[in-house]
Order: structure tokens, then sequence, then C-alpha cells
């Protein structure tokens, strides 16, 4: 994989394709393998950059010290846009919302769309029951390694604790394995991923910057999932409603991980905005 070094540390992200940039984002304890079942369904003419964020699932730790609050991964995805020198971009969100609070922190000069799938809005962070699940075992002794390891046992995998809610179909033995493998094996891949589930979320401050986008000019494609209990339903019209120049499009039978549970459909909603928004421009 390519790295790009920025002021937190090096980002290791893939990429294919040329042509102006869609940046495909990942959720926590996932990385750019989430989109595995999508990215070659997806238009040619288009480059597709996928960060490894650190949200867990990151291959080489950050800088010690480094801040990875909601605003801290906001500037460093504002910094990796910036070392890759990413224009008008049309940027991804799939699990992990706090990408959304961009336009809040005035750091979305370079992003021109949005295609939202479902993720964190509002105050819903952190989500549901597998988001509250993920920050109670990052203050229990080593939990975090104790969670990483049970998400390998696919019984356990499937409760509606970790990741049964998050995705309709059971998720692949080896997918998962990848995601976790990290973590697992670098002490410093935890530390990164305990700065972000031990930082604060206030339900106020959240709202707010959420609210925000209101305030972006660009076209926003809403591809929520019509099903599931962790990124609520509502929160997709919402978004549409909030966003000037936004659509919503559902996706049935499939819960927040869309892109795994349908990826046809998630790949022809994204390539019909893709397609049409360039031919408008």
């Amino acid at each position: 994989m390519p790295t790009v070094d920025i002021p937190a540390g090096r980002i290791h992200y893939a990429q294919r394709g040329e042509g102006p940039p869609v940046v495909l984002l990942h959720g926590l304890l996932m990385n750019h393998t989430q989109w595995d079942a999508v990215i070659d369904r997806l238009p040619d003419g288009f480059r597709y950059v996928l960060p490894d964020l650190p949200l867990g699932a990151h291959p080489e730790p950050l800088r010690p010290n480094t801040d990875l609050s909601l605003r801290g991964l906001n500037r460093l995805l504002a910094d990796f846009l910036a070392a890759l020198d990413l224009r008008d971009v049309t940027l991804v969100h799939s699990d992990w919302g706090g990408g959304l609070f961009l336009t809040a922190y005035g750091l979305d000069e370079r992003i021109g769309r949005l295609i939202v799938l479902p993720c964190e809005a509002f105050d819903n962070f952190p989500p549901g029951l597998p988001g509250k699940t993920s920050v109670l075992a990052s203050y229990l002794p080593g939990g975090v390694t104790l969670a990483l390891r049970e998400l390998r046992i696919g019984w356990l995998r499937r409760s509606p604790l970790m990741f049964g809610w998050m995705a309709r179909n059971p998720l692949p033995d080896d997918l998962v394995r990848g995601w976790t493998e990290p973590g697992l094996r670098d002490k410093n891949i935890r530390r990164d991923l305990l700065a972000y589930t031990r930082s604060e979320f206030p339900a106020r401050e959240l709202i707010a910057n959420t609210e925000a986008l209101q305030n972006f000019s660009g076209e926003a494609l809403i591809l929520w999932s019509s099903a599931g209990k962790v990124m609520p339903r509502d929160h997709g019209r919402r978004l549409a409603e909030l966003i000037p120049h936004a659509r919503l499009v559902e996706i049935d039978d499939a819960y927040v991980l869309s892109m795994l549970d349908q990826p046809a459909a998630v790949a022809t909603a994204m390539t019909a905005f893709l397609t049409g928004t360039r031919a408008r421009r």
C-alpha cells in the first residue's frame, strides 16, 4: 500500500484509477477492505482513494500524543487530502460520522460533494449498542484486546452488542481477521483507538456540528439503509433535508454496512451520482 506522511504520522491508503478524486472512509475497527465488494463495481474515470484511518484497524500507529478526538481526526483527514493535493473531492462516509464535521470546523475547502451511507450523525455518537460496547471496552483493563478476540468468533460477532446489527449478512472470517490483526499485534494501535473512544462526545456540540452541514454548498447523496437499529432511518431523511443540495436514496435489506449487505445496489446508486454529477459540471 502507498503511504503519505502528515503531521500526525504515516497514513496508509489504497487507490485505483485516474480522474476526479473519490475518497472512501470506513468505520470503527475497520479499514479500506470494508469497500472490497463495491470498489470493482464503481465507474471508471475516477481516482478512488481509501485511507486507513486510525480507528483501530490501521497498520501503523501514529505519533504519540496525537489528538484523535473528533476535531483531531477531522484535522488529520484534512491534512491527508492536502498531502495528496486532492481537490473537489467526493467524500464518502460510512459508520464513522466524524468526517461530516469538516464543514463545522472550517476544513471542507477540498470537498466538492458528499456521499453519506449510514453513519453517526446528530447526537448518535457512539452509535447504538455496538458503539456503547466499544466505549465500555475501552475503559476496562484489557477490554479492547478481549473485544478484538471476541470479534474473531463468529457467534459472538453476530451479537447485537458487536457486529450483529452492523451487517444483515454474517461478516466473513477473513475480512474480520484483517480488521482485528493490527490491534492484536500492536499495543500502540490500541493506544490510538483508545485516544478516540475515550474522547468526549458532548451531545449539544455533536448536534450543532452536524447541523453545520446546512452551510455545505456542494451536492450530496444520502445513501441510507431502510432497516437497522444502529443508525436511525430518520437520520437519513434529516440529513437530506438539512443539506441544501442533497437527495435521499434508501437501500433495502441492509444495515449499517450496506456495501457488504447490498454491494450491487450501493454501487448502482453511487455510480449514478458520480457520473450524473460529473456530467453537469
